[in-house]
């Protein structure tokens, strides 16, 4: 499976910064809103340091990472479900995201306009950054929120309909009923129970994908922050309890624009001069693969050493079918390995006489280090 993240915010929050030091991109950068009209689209392979130790032990140099897709889109602004800014026309272009990444501007700049919501009703944050970046996600869900409604709102007459010539169709018709309930409280679908117990009934499960609705999506945080900020444990403390449960992560993206063009070594010790282990990118895909419940697998061989993305829990054969669909259909066995126990082996038959090497069958639950040679006949 792909996965596509959208990225989404108030215009100068640093979301083409961020975008660009992502993907290694020159999306068009400037201080006023709408700079960026068309989205800007960038595929980005996820760095897997367990992918060169397999190549050099199956004597490969192919190795394919697996990928993200990232959807830069023009900054929201109040009344973007009403088609102010052209809002709503860019919110169209991450309805298919798997998940959404919503920058958040938290840090000063004077030379840097800030778009401001005077009617925003906050609590009560002791910061000023803090302050504005609850004015900033206020006026994004509530955005969010208003464009799901417009969805409902079309497609609850015609599914009424339906449902009276076919009352199959009712579960479907209660659950959009709560849907805009829930929407009516200006309150995004993500957290809350009602996706729960709709997404318990097959059916109601795939009615909801077809819906596109954007609340429902996941939503990670992304705050940018100021380098001062990194270590800031207090700041992010305020800025973590605004946005809970939901993930956030903090991302300095100037610091991210120096990293590019760095070697590794030159990064690492960039990054560890911040106090930081990890860039942007991984914090980032660490959070999508947290809240989309997924995880990786590996194929290696000597044409070439693969990184595959599955949903935590997917069986063998399931796994086998993301490789491509006659695997999972001619379905025999997996031959699978612990990749730390490989690496120990030095070889697939260092493994084998370790006693390290299995057949697994329809049943067997990926983990995440599993090295597998899917056996099938069609």
């Amino acid at each position: 499976m792909s996965l596509s993240i959208g990225i989404i915010g108030l215009p100068n929050v640093g979301k083409s910064t961020l975008f660009n030091a992502l993907t290694d991109a020159n999306a068009l950068i400037a201080n006023y809103p709408f700079a960026t009209i068309e989205p800007n689209t960038g595929i980005v392979p996820i760095p897997d340091s367990r992918l060169q130790k397999l190549a050099e032990i199956y004597k490969t140099e192919k190795i394919v990472p697996a990928t993200v897709t990232f959807v830069d889109i023009a900054g929201l602004v109040a009344g973007a479900s009403q088609g102010e800014g052209l809002g709503n026309q860019f919110l169209s272009h991450i309805r298919q995201a798997n998940a959404i990444c919503h920058v958040v501007r938290a840090f000063d700049d004077p030379n840097v306009a800030r778009v401001k919501n005077p009617d925003a009703s906050i609590g009560a944050p002791t910061s000023d950054l803090v302050v504005g970046a609850s004015e900033d996600i206020e006026i994004i869900n509530t955005e969010l929120v208003l464009a799901d409604l417009q969805t409902v709102d079309k497609r609850l007459p015609r599914l009424e309909k339906e449902t009276k010539a076919n009352p199959k169709l009712k579960p479907q018709l209660d659950a959009l009923n709560s849907i805009n309930t829930h929407l009516q409280t200006n309150s995004s679908l993500s957290h809350s129970n009602i996706l729960k117990n709709i997404r318990m009934d097959k059916d109601q499960s795939v009615f909801l994908d077809e819906l596109q609705l954007l609340t429902a999506k996941p939503v990670i945080y992304v705050f940018n922050i100021d380098e001062a900020s990194l270590q800031g444990q207090s700041l992010q403390k305020e800025l973590t309890d605004l946005i809970a449960p939901a993930k956030a992560v903090f991302i300095c993206a100037k610091l991210e624009s120096e990293l590019r063009g760095l070697d590794e070594t030159d990064r690492q010790e960039l990054l560890a001069s911040y106090g930081q282990n990890e860039s942007g990118l991984i914090q980032l895909i660490h959070a999508a693969y947290g809240v989309l419940g997924l995880q990786s697998f590996l194929t290696a061989g000597e044409k070439e050493v693969r990184a595959w993305t599955i949903s935590k829990g997917s069986t063998a054969p399931q796994a086998a079918g993301v490789i491509h669909s006659d695997f999972q259909r001619g379905f025999i066995a997996a031959q699978v390995i612990n990749y730390q126990d490989l690496i120990t082996a030095g070889s697939v038959a260092g493994a084998r006489a370790a006693g390290k090497v299995r057949t697994e069958g329809k049943d067997y639950i990926m983990q995440p280090d599993d090295v597998v040679e899917f056996r099938f006949n069609v």
